[in-house]
């Protein structure tokens, strides 16, 4: 049923492999790709005891961490032949697949109708210390002739969005730095020139695009980048995430003053898709076409992560002599 309808697991992911051997003496049952390229591995429990099946899908995200691009590509062709991973994952998101940040982090789903309290307690111990792992509940109902499916997470799936978007990992760890990445979709949703003037960053059209930006808390310092441009600004959060419906700016809606956008004003009252803002007070920023870009330079398509990674610390550290006012008040 999942592979035959996956959005009954999540509009968030693209299944892109099924009962792959992992070489640890099993097979995982799917494996799914996220809009940032992160790979979610889901475990359906059947005959399993619920202990059983979540250490088994430890053991298999130990091999999952591992893929390489070539061999998730490898993967995919297994599992639709004579079809490309890029293309499919154009068409399914609407955005380019970027090798870069392919498997740079993953999830963990566990699908079951029941858990004992036990292993509940075990699923929140490991996402409190910064392992992503859900619980996803199904249960057939009889209506007449009709079946209905019930779909119920055991933790609210953003705050575990949230989780693996603070365990961003390529090219080997290293501590936080305390610097968070902001990635900005300046195209027909968006606008970089009325964020500055405005002092605004954004996101909005999927939850999944969203959710992050609730990463950021006043005062935190973010380096802004505009993927296929470079990065543009530096400044500090001033406020809370809003939805598009309650930010104001100069005491007017925000819908009412922005202009060369439309920032999903369309689905504005819809909670899953609007677009939210957080409001930012500019250190240093530049045009578009200025943009700030070098080879080997940190790059996600999440809109707001912590990444823990030594391309991320040498990144903004060529930033700051780039943009000198990085800390200005």
């Amino acid at each position: 049923m999942i592979v035959a309808a996956p959005r009954i697991l999540s509009d968030e992911w693209m299944p892109i492999g099924r009962q792959e051997q992992t070489g640890l003496g099993g097979r995982i049952d799917l494996l799914c790709i996220a809009p940032d390229g992160a790979l979610v591995l889901v475990e359906i429990k059947r005959d399993r005891t619920p202990r059983e099946v979540v250490a088994q899908a430890l053991d298999y995200a130990s091999w999952l961490e591992r893929l390489t691009p070539d061999q998730i590509v490898e993967i995919f062709s297994r599992f639709k032949p004579g079809l490309s991973l890029a293309a499919e994952f154009q068409a399914f998101f609407g955005r380019r697949l970027d090798e870069d940040s392919l498997n740079a982090t993953h999830e963990i789903i566990i699908v079951a109708s029941s858990l004992d309290a036990s292993t509940e307690r075990i699923v929140g111990y490991l996402n409190e210390r910064g392992v992503p792992v859900n619980v996803l509940f199904f249960e057939v109902f009889g209506h007449g002739s009709e079946k209905l499916l019930s779909r119920t997470w055991l933790l609210d799936p953003r705050e575990v969005q949230l989780t693996a978007a603070t365990n961003i990992e390529t090219g080997g760890s290293a501590p936080w730095n305390g610097e968070f990445y902001v990635n900005f979709g300046d195209a027909e949703s968006r606008n970089w020139e009325e964020a500055v003037r405005y002092g605004f960053v954004c996101a909005g059209g999927r939850a999944w695009y969203s959710n992050t930006l609730s990463l950021l808390s006043e005062g935190d310092r973010i380096w802004v980048n505009i993927p296929g441009h470079g990065y543009v600004g530096v400044g500090r959060v001033t406020g809370p995430k809003k939805a598009a419906r309650d930010h104001t700016i100069a005491g007017k809606p925000a819908l009412d003053v922005l202009q060369e956008a439309e920032y999903h004003s369309d689905v504005a009252d819809d909670p899953d898709l609007c677009e939210y803002f957080v409001p930012v007070r500019w250190l240093q920023t530049v045009p578009k076409d200025e943009a700030v870009r070098e080879l080997g330079f940190f790059g996600n398509q999440n809109t707001v992560c912590k990444p823990k990674t030594p391309g991320w610390r040498s990144t903004v550290d060529v930033l700051k002599t780039r943009f000198p006012r990085y800390d200005d008040g």
